[in-house]
């Protein structure tokens, strides 16, 4: 089992320099938000690097996928029905973050390619076009995040009972996807106060994952602890 949950580690470990190297370094020096004219300039100059963070963020999707199977695999024995619920809401938040690269490859196609430069009225309108699209992505991700918050909490819960991880692990990955759903909801509802109250409701969530992470690279899991059993009334299979 200390095998899987290394291989599970090394995966999220993927994720999170992927994942992180697309959309905070790639997607941040090519999207302007509200410039249309320096977006589509800087993916027309970074075509190469804006094609190689649609190719990270495809295989950092993958590499969740797979790590949200061998957390199955460890934390079945607890109760398959927290287990199904967790990989189904990692399953659910990969498959929309792959779907929504769709807008990101749209603004390269549009931005690139020359049968598009006077396809939506001109160069302003193929401009336009670019940032709508990568405002899309943005607003995509955002989507997808209701659910890659949501799978930290049958986590957490399967964390708390299992005995194979410290038990304010399992706190802090409730607490996590507390965080990520305030800011998703505060990013629609109150753009102008998300900004401001992002650092605190995410501040949770990072330091679950990262705890998560090293927890699984250094430790794996604790094998000598006996799982607890399901409490009274909760179906384990």
């Amino acid at each position: 089992m200390k095998s899987l949950a290394r291989t599970a580690g090394v995966l999220y470990l993927v994720v999170g320099i992927l994942g992180g190297w697309a959309q905070l370094y790639v997607r941040a020096r090519v999207h302007v938000p509200g410039d249309a004219a320096r977006t589509t300039e800087n993916v027309v100059a970074q075509a190469t690097l804006f094609r190689m963070g649609f190719v990270a963020d495809l295989v950092q999707a993958t590499c969740f996928l797979v790590m949200g199977l061998l957390l199955y695999q460890i934390l079945k024995q607890v109760s398959r029905p927290l287990a199904r619920a967790m990989l189904v809401f990692i399953a659910v938040a990969m498959s929309m973050i792959c779907l929504n690269l769709v807008n990101h490859f749209a603004a390269l196609l549009v931005a690139t390619e020359p049968a598009y430069a006077t396809a939506f009225g001109g160069a302003d309108g193929s401009r336009a076009m670019v940032l709508l699209l990568l405002d899309m992505h943005r607003y995509g991700y955002l989507l997808a995040q209701m659910f890659f918050g949501l799978w930290m909490l049958p986590a957490g819960l399967l964390v708390l009972r299992s005995g194979l991880f410290p038990k304010p692990l399992g706190i802090a990955l409730i607490a996590g996807c507390a965080g990520y759903l305030v800011d998703l909801f505060a990013q629609f509802l109150a753009p102008d106060l998300a900004s401001r109250l992002a650092p605190f409701a995410l501040a949770p969530a990072t330091v679950a994952e990262v705890w998560l992470l090293g927890y699984l690279l250094i430790v794996g899991v604790r094998e000598t602890s006996t799982p607890r059993p399901a409490a009274a009334g909760m179906p384990t299979s």
